[in-house]
C-alpha cells in the first residue's frame, strides 16, 4: 500500500516530522516515567496506579505501532508500507485503541469505589479483581480486533493500494474495497456503539454518582480532595472520547478528508503524549513519588 498521508500538503510534512518526533520522545519518556515510578514506590501500589501504569503501557505500544512508520512516510517521499505491515499496524492499533476504550472506564468503576464507598474500598477493589478487569480489558481488544481486522482484510481491493491516510484503520481500508461493504460498515458501527458509547455511558453514570456524593461532603476542602482524585482520569477521558467519538460516529459526509486525519493525528500523537503529562502535574502523589525515586537514583 502506499499511505498518501499529507501529501497534499509537502510544504507541511518536515515541520510535522518534527513536531511528531518530539511529541513521540516525549510521549516515551513520561508514560515509561508512570510505570516506573508505579512499580517503585510502595505508596503507589494502589489500584488506581495499578490501572495508571496499564494504561501508559498501552500509549506507549500504540504509539509505537503507528507513528515510527508515519516519520519515514513523512520523510520518505514514496511512502509504501508492505501489505504485511499494514495488516500488523492494523490488528495491533485496534486491540490496543479497543483497550484503552475499556480500561478507561474500568478506572471510572475504580473512582467510583474510592469516592463513594471509601470504607470498602480496599475489600472490593483486591488485587484480584484489579488484574481480573484489566484482563477483561485486554481480552476485548483482542477479540475486537480478531474480527474486525479479519473482516476487512478478506475484502477484495481489485489493485486499489493507495491510501488517503497515514495509518491502516479499519474505516480507510473499506473505502478501498471494490465489493459490496454494508456487512462491514455495520459491523464497524456496532463495534462504535459497545467500546464508545457503552464505555462512556458507564463513565458518565460513575461520575453522575461521584458528583452526588461530592455534593454531599460538606467541608470545602474534603470537596477539593475528592474532586483532585477524579479530576486527572475525567480529564484524559474527555480528551480521549471527544476526538474518537467524532472521528468514528461522525457522518462521513460531513468532515473533509484533512479534518479526519488531523483529528486522527491528536488521537494517535498528542493525546498518549498528554496522559502522564495530566496525570503528573495535577497529582501530588506521583510528583512527590517522582521526586523521591529521582532522589534515590542520585544517591540523595
Amino acid at each position: 500500500f502506499i499511505l498518501l498521508g499529507f501529501s497534499d500538503h509537502p510544504q507541511l510534512q518536515k515541520v510535522l516530522f518534527v513536531i511528531i518526533l518530539i511529541l513521540y520522545l516525549l510521549t516515551i519518556f513520561g508514560n515509561t516515567t508512570i510505570i516506573l515510578v508505579s512499580h517503585l514506590e510502595s505508596k503507589l501500589h494502589t489500584p488506581m496506579y495499578f490501572f495508571l501504569s496499564h494504561l501508559s503501557f498501552l500509549d506507549l505500544c500504540f504509539t509505537s505501532s503507528v507513528i515510527p512508520q508515519l516519520l519515514v512516510n513523512l520523510w520518505d517521499p514514496m511512502k509504501n508500507i508492505t501489505y504485511g505491515g499494514c495488516m500488523v499496524q492494523l490488528y495491533v492499533s485496534l486491540a490496543l485503541g479497543s483497550t484503552e476504550c475499556v480500561l478507561l472506564a474500568v478506572m471510572s468503576y475504580d473512582r467510583y469505589v474510592a469516592i463513594c464507598r471509601p470504607l470498602h474500598y480496599t475489600v472490593l477493589m483486591h488485587p484480584r479483581l484489579c488484574m481480573a478487569l484489566a484482563s477483561l480489558s485486554w481480552l476485548s481488544g483482542v477479540v475486537t480486533t480478531l474480527i474486525q481486522s479479519t473482516l476487512t482484510l478478506q475484502l477484495p481491493f481489485c489493485g486499489h493500494y493507495q491510501v488517503d491516510h497515514f495509518i491502516c484503520e479499519v474505516p480507510v481500508l473499506i473505502k478501498l474495497a471494490c465489493a459490496d461493504t454494508t456487512f462491514n460498515e455495520a459491523e464497524l458501527f456496532v463495534a462504535s456503539i459497545i467500546f464508545l458509547i457503552v464505555p462512556i455511558s458507564f463513565i458518565l453514570v460513575s461520575y453522575g454518582y461521584i458528583a452526588q456524593t461530592v455534593l454531599r461532603i460538606k467541608s470545602s476542602s474534603g470537596r477539593k480532595k475528592a474532586f483532585g482524585t477524579c479530576s486527572s482520569h475525567l480529564m484524559v477521558v474527555m480528551i480521549f472520547y471527544g476526538t474518537i467519538i467524532f472521528m468514528y460516529l461522525q457522518p462521513a459526509k460531513s468532515k473533509s478528508k484533512d479534518q479526519g486525519k488531523f483529528v486522527s493525528l491528536f488521537y494517535t500523537v498528542v493525546t498518549p503524549m498528554l496522559n502522564p503529562v495530566i496525570y503528573t502535574l495535577r497529582n501530588k502523589e506521583v510528583k512527590w513519588a517522582l521526586k523521591k525515586v529521582i532522589g534515590k537514583i542520585l544517591g540523595l
